[in-house]
């Protein structure tokens, strides 16, 4: 999930469901020594991550333990995030930070005044670090409360290159070559594309790489600001070329049905597991972590990627998303939280994440040299470039109710569009009303 959307289930978490708990982890991480700046305080943070996201993200936190003395404790609140943080918050047990994954989330945060805003310490290192297009995303009314700690590329397109090469086809340069050469994998043997149908996410991130491509960055930007409606011409356009995709059992492994039953892990796997089903998988960058951290797959090696292709003579779109640590008023320790996030605004934080793999920052004083690959690097050195002209994952602008809802807004909707893609204009009028509705509360 570059956001929640790398969860992975561990038998941790799977415990944490059954028993109702959300701490996961071996406990509290104390630092040695006690003359240090924050010893004996505790930071609790919440975020998305399990899996080896949370196991690496961990190593942050011990380094901000050794640097400072505080102890840490992280709470996995799964997908929903805004509804097991306002359950704490009115619970009277709210976490000291939170790593949000949603633009549309931060800015609910902050309009319920749940936010605090960030240091002059932690807005100095934004301002000489990272390009101003993440201080847009991380505040709202020109206040800054979100700090974006790990980005995600997702435009890029996951292949194995034994299969490739063994279907005889390269790496696509348009949308319509990517198809043709899926079919050439299918007639191989090998379904062209894991996709991953069961998360809803996954559904709008092929969205929005089409509709930024085919559609532009303006069009982009007003839907994406609900300034135009979903039952723009545009929109209906890009869910007719999903759709091709959707319907055709050669492109898809196991077809529509398996899909709305494969996860994101599981449609990694699907490529570069024990055994392999898919030639291809699109997702994020972060299908490199899974790739490697659970099939033991080399980077650059057993797994590759390519951009996703310009659509219909567009340019190739460049989609991120991240998640940003924000500070939360009602935390029992939220003065600590705040130095946490100083910390997490320099390169020095950065680095321990990107040394254990899995991971982009939007950090531009990180040094490239510090990621493990050659493909990280690259991917983490296009988004760096890319500047203030990437555009935020569309559904992560959005209210939670609409682009970040697990079984409602347009995850459900895609995943209804998915199951029969027959008909893209009146998945687009669903789509309106849904986003009518959100938009609005």
């Amino acid at each position: 999930m570059m956001r929640r959307r790398t969860t992975l289930l561990t038998g941790c978490t799977a415990l944490a469901l059954a028993l109702g708990a959300t701490a996961c982890g071996g406990g509290p991480v104390t630092a040695g020594g006690g003359d240090k700046a924050l010893s004996g305080q505790t930071v609790t943070v919440a975020g998305v991550w399990t899996g080896s996201e949370q196991k690496n993200f961990q190593k942050v936190l011990d380094a901000f333990s050794e640097k400072t003395g505080a102890k840490t404790q992280f709470i996995s609140t799964g997908d929903n995030v805004s509804t097991v943080v306002g359950s704490k918050i009115e619970g009277g047990n709210a976490p000291d930070v939170v790593m949000v994954p949603q633009v549309g989330v931060l800015q609910q945060f902050a309009k319920k005044g749940w936010l605090q805003q960030l240091s002059a310490t932690t807005e100095k290192s934004v301002d000489s670090n990272y390009a101003p297009v993440w201080k847009k995303y991380g505040s709202v009314d020109g206040t800054l409360y979100g700090l974006y700690f790990k980005a995600a590329h997702k435009s890029t397109v996951w292949y194995s290159p034994d299969a490739l090469n063994q279907a005889g086809v390269k790496p696509p340069k348009t949308y319509d070559e990517m198809l043709k050469a899926g079919h050439t994998i299918s007639d191989s043997g090998l379904a062209a594309f894991a996709v991953a149908g069961e998360d809803g996410w996954t559904l709008t991130d092929w969205f929005e790489n089409i509709y930024l491509s085919q559609a532009g960055p303006e069009k982009y930007d007003a839907l994406a600001a609900h300034k135009i409606k979903w039952t723009d011409p545009s929109v209906v356009e890009a869910l007719t070329t999903l759709g091709k995709l959707f319907k055709d059992k050669q492109l898809i492994a196991g077809g529509q049905q398996e899909a709305l039953n494969t996860d994101f892990p599981g449609s990694v796997e699907k490529v570069f597991g024990p055994k392999p089903q898919a030639g291809m998988v699109y997702e994020g960058d972060f299908v490199a972590g899974v790739a490697h951290d659970q099939f033991g797959k080399a980077i650059g090696k057993d797994a590759d990627f390519f951009p996703f292709p310009p659509v219909d003579g567009g340019t190739a779109p460049v989609v991120s998303g991240g998640d940003a640590a924000v500070v939360l008023k009602d935390g029992k320790n939220a003065k600590a939280g705040m130095k946490l996030l100083e910390y997490l605004a320099t390169p020095e934080a950065a680095a321990v994440w990107a040394k254990a793999g899995g991971f982009l920052s939007p950090n531009k004083k990180l040094d490239l040299s510090t990621y493990g690959d050659d493909v990280t690097r690259a991917t983490a050195k296009s988004l760096i470039a890319a500047g203030d002209s990437v555009r935020f994952d569309m559904s992560d602008q959005a209210p939670a109710a609409f682009g970040g809802t697990k079984g409602a807004g347009e995850w459900k909707l895609l995943q209804d569009f998915l199951r029969d893609p027959s008909n893209p204009k009146a998945t687009a009028a669903q789509l309106e009303d849904a986003a009518a509705k959100a938009y609005q509360g």
